[in-house]
């Protein structure tokens, strides 16, 4: 029979070649690489070994035992004939039976002093919580028993889960003096986890951090790492977070690995583990903090401005607040701000103030009503201040004028040059790649404000023109769409390029742009493209009728065929255009 076709990662043995050596065969092969040849090599002896082993002959059990044991030493006597750098003739096993304790009291043992996991050290297996099967609790009991050290990692942490292990848990505390080498990650995420199970964790002497992000996390990993200072450490890795459900009769999948044949992937847990640990995302597990942060995510009608005192930056925007104040403190009080759309850019802008002695008086100018309601309510709950702020639009007028949040139009229409220069301390200009349009131009030659931050998420305009003069050339503080993807600060997104099969070479191309009027006919004059973009959704949306989604256009007319379109198959749509109202 010939080889199936397919993907392979195979070593090249005499077999294998006469297999390929078929003419109706091709086939690809690249040279063993030296820093990964020893693996694959000595996978490949593995794996014949342990078929010539299994095979060994024997009247009885000792004389298959023996045999074994005979044929293994005749190997690595081979082998140190070659080569004995890294192995010695004190490697040859001896007739004795596997080692399963060592001990350094003077107590007398026995093979049950230390109970061991169900699945031997060595070996690697999958747990799935089935009637017949292992259930992991269970399993993790066990693995506390033996453990040296115990790492853990879970979104939630529930009551019931603690009660499950809770002996275990206190059998492993009283090895250690009540002093437990154990940590433990996890987060407030959707108010799931129980204060109890952290505080009873504590008082076992458990160290335990918390994401204090109740909205979203970037942990959904469920993992346990049991280091052993005999070399022999084991991980749990899978789907259960610490519930009674989920470790006892939950529909669960989780793979406990053996450093023995996985050791590469638990030092990247151990690894990855420590690097969470010391980033700012985790903190030390506060009771009241965490109580307080757990009840406002449980309580849906929850005042808006009780949960605002609680406002607290996240990393990112701690470094952006603290690359502020130092560009200050070295004389710079005109400081732009570039940080993606969706990493709180109005957050940094309300802390920065709330930072500043005495409430100075404040322009926040933006170019829609929406945006300044909605960045006067980040001031008044980042200031602890229900009454913080007062609109300036076509229909708003400020009463005091202290603190405004004000539309570009409507500060262009009511005669700029009515304003004093020195009118506000503080002006905070929204989107500031507009700053190049007339009217922000006006604004800010006119005033002379003590700071002025500017705040965009991309300083880069089509037109070629820099914002960067009116702040010396600089940039404060960055964090850039790409470093917001890399700290998973975004919404994750799958992408996927549909072959719309749109012939674009004889569509009008002038000023570095396609002609609008040519790529409205192109997209417009029959379905086929339309068609495409239905067969698009099939293929990667498990049902277009549910969704929510946004479709760009090229022109009013493109949007309004394609509105149309949709329509009549049966997906509800609606054009939205700049005269929307």
């Amino acid at each position: 029979m010939p080889l199936p076709s397919g993907l392979y990662d195979q070593l090249v043995t005499l077999a294998l070649q006469a297999e390929l050596d078929d003419p109706t065969l091709q086939s690809t092969r690249v040279p063993l690489d030296p820093d990964t040849a020893p693996e694959a090599l000595s996978r490949h002896i593995a794996r014949l070994a342990r078929a010539i082993l299994s095979s060994a002959k024997g009247n009885k059990p000792a004389d298959r035992i023996a045999r074994q044991l005979e044929l293994t030493n005749q190997f690595l006597e081979a082998m140190l004939d070659v080569e004995r750098t890294s192995a010695t003739p004190d490697d040859r096993v001896t007739p004795e039976r596997l080692l399963q304790i060592v001990r350094s009291d003077q107590v007398r043992l026995g093979t049950g002093d230390i109970p061991r996991p169900s699945i031997p050290l060595r070996h690697s297996d999958l747990i799935v919580n089935g009637p017949k099967d292992l259930r992991v609790g269970r399993e993790i009991q066990r693995e506390l028993l033996s453990a040296d050290r115990v790492d853990i990692l879970v979104s939630f942490v529930k009551w019931t889960g603690f009660v499950e292990i809770r002996e275990a848990l206190q059998s492993f505390a009283d090895r250690h003096g009540g002093v437990p080498p154990l940590r433990v990650l996890t987060t407030t995420y959707m108010g799931a986890t129980d204060h109890e199970a952290l505080d009873a964790l504590v008082a076992l002497g458990a160290e335990v951090r918390v994401s204090y992000d109740t909205r979203r996390t970037r942990l959904h990993a469920k993992a346990w790492l049991f280091h052993r200072e005999t070399g022999f450490s084991t991980g749990i890795i899978g789907s259960s977070n610490l519930s009674h459900s989920a470790l006892r009769d939950g529909c669960e999948w989780n793979v406990r690995l053996s450093n023995v044949d996985n050791d590469a992937i638990l030092r990247k847990f151990e690894a990855t583990f420590a690097q969470y640990w010391d980033e700012g995302t985790f903190e030390p597990y506060e009771r009241d903090r965490f109580i307080t942060a757990v009840a406002s995510r449980r309580n849906a009608e929850r005042d808006a401005l009780a949960a605002a005192v609680r406002m607290h930056p996240y990393p990112h925007q701690t470094d952006v607040l603290d690359a502020l104040q130092a560009e200050r403190e070295a004389g710079h009080h005109r400081n732009l701000v570039v940080a993606a759309t969706g990493t709180g850019k109005t957050v940094i802008a309300a802390l920065d103030y709330k930072r500043l002695p005495g409430r100075p008086s404040l322009l926040f100018v933006a170019h829609r009503r929406e945006i300044l309601e909605k960045s006067r309510a980040t001031y008044r709950a980042a200031l602890s201040d229900g009454s913080f702020g007062e609109l300036l639009t076509g229909n708003d007028k400020p009463l005091v004028g202290r603190h405004v949040f004000a539309s570009i139009q409507s500060l262009h229409d009511r005669r700029l040059p009515d304003l004093a220069p020195d009118a506000y301390d503080v002006v905070v200009v929204d989107e500031f790649h507009h700053a190049e349009a007339a009217t922000y131009t006006a604004l800010l030659e006119h005033l002379r404000p003590q700071i002025l931050l500017g705040l965009t998420a991309t300083p880069e305009r089509a037109d070629g023109k820099s914002v960067l003069h009116w702040f010396d050339e600089r940039v404060a503080a960055e964090s850039r769409l790409w470093d917001a993807l890399d700290q998973g600060l975004l919404v994750p997104f799958q992408y996927f390029g549909v072959d719309d099969q749109t012939d674009l070479s004889h569509v009008d191309f002038r000023a570095g742009r396609y002609d609008i009027g040519s790529l409205e006919r192109l997209f417009t004059a029959d379905e086929h493209r339309a068609q495409q973009v239905l067969r698009g959704l099939d293929a990667h949306v498990r049902d277009p009728r549910t969704m929510r989604a946004l479709g760009f256009c090229v022109s009013v007319k493109h949007a309004e065929y394609m509105t149309a379109f949709f329509t009549r198959h049966g997906l509800p749509a609606a054009t939205v255009t700049g005269s929307t109202p």
